[in-house]
């Protein structure tokens, strides 16, 4: 097949791409910045803003569309034109273009509100408050993608939580940073699980939904939660990268509410000063984030998609770091004290 990844120089997406490449598909990818990496993959880049323009899709059978901006800071006008204004660009022009199948990279936060969600699925509404605009406008693009979707024109959406692994540009780099710089605290009492995947999984169930949409699978319109094997005790996962890392484990707490309302005061502060970048040291939705269990039922993947990782937590955590696999007993250790 010929598939274009939105994104596709993106952490996900040169995964996808490379999964896909090995199963002998043509693959290109649409982003906003040059990244040579994909040539020397033998994917064709193409550079373009979706937020105002779409590529041109002609002989394209289906479109994986994995590009977004992140945060839980900024300019709502930002999230609101890379999340939402470019997702309608490009998936309203692959349906008018006759492209297939679409799948969009959508995320566990469009439905996380204040409340702790254990072993939730996918029948959760989207909450009535969002704490972010990547929340909000992450929700308001996978709402329209799912809405497209028609016999003619299949679009599924996956939900993978805390993407991490080898090469990771954002969440390990975040926690080493905060650790560096001693500002990394427990906040609240420590024991809350999240759901976490590796981003070799990650792709992989991006790569089974379209092959679940290519053999006609009742997929279409649907959303999917994929972790992995088992959700993680948030505070344990760290300290065992931190470890990993050649850190020493975080152990210095702040109790949830004190870190809630020093959120709340930060981003009113932040908002008054007009401050987009940096963003506060802490807000309402990192507190919620970092203290409420947030993990999901991963069976509607497993029974529609196939799903099951293809790399364990323990896997995964020995090769963050090449020169450090040695570790890898001593974090397998750790990881039994994680709750199935």
């Amino acid at each position: 097949m010929k598939i274009l990844v939105t994104g596709g120089g993106g952490f996900l997406g040169t995964e996808i791409c490379k999964q896909l490449l090995a199963k002998g598909h043509e693959v290109s990818a649409a982003s906003r910045s040059k990244y040579p990496h994909l040539i020397e993959m033998g994917v064709e880049a193409i550079n373009i803003d979706l937020s105002s323009a779409s590529p041109d899709l002609d002989g394209f059978d289906a479109i994986i569309h994995t590009a977004a901006k992140a945060g839980v800071w900024g300019k709502s006008s930002d999230f609101y034109k890379n999340n939402f204004l470019a997702t309608s660009n490009i998936a309203n022009a692959a349906k008018e273009a006759g492209i297939k199948y679409f799948i969009y990279t959508s995320s566990p936060s469009v439905v996380f509100g204040k409340d702790d969600l254990e072993n939730a699925n996918e029948s959760l509404a989207y909450p009535d408050k969002f704490y972010t605009d990547y929340s909000k406008t992450k929700a308001m693009a996978e709402e329209l993608v799912l809405g497209l979707n028609d016999s003619s024109f299949k679009t599924v959406a996956i939900r993978p939580h805390l993407i991490w692994g080898e090469g990771d540009p954002h969440l390990v780099p975040r926690i080493l940073e905060k650790s560096k710089a001693q500002k990394l605290k427990i906040v609240g009492e420590g024991t809350n699980l999240v759901d976490v995947i590796h981003v070799k999984n990650a792709a992989h169930a991006h790569v089974l939904a379209l092959e679940a949409m290519v053999a006609s699978k009742d997929v279409g319109g649907k959303a999917y939660f994929v972790g992995q094997e088992r959700p993680v005790n948030l505070w344990e996962f760290i300290n065992q990268i931190l470890i990993q890392a050649g850190h020493e484990g975080v152990e210095d707490r702040v109790g949830f509410g004190m870190a809630y309302t020093l959120g709340a005061v930060l981003e009113k502060v932040f908002k008054l000063l007009g401050i987009n970048n940096p963003e506060p040291p802490m807000t309402r939705f990192v507190a919620l984030q970092l203290a409420k269990h947030h993990y999901f039922s991963h069976e509607a993947a497993r029974r529609d998609l196939g799903y099951s990782p293809i790399i364990s937590i323990e896997e995964g955590i020995a090769t963050l770091f090449d020169d450090k696999k040695e570790r890898l007993k001593a974090i397998s250790e750790l990881s039994k004290a994680n709750v199935d």
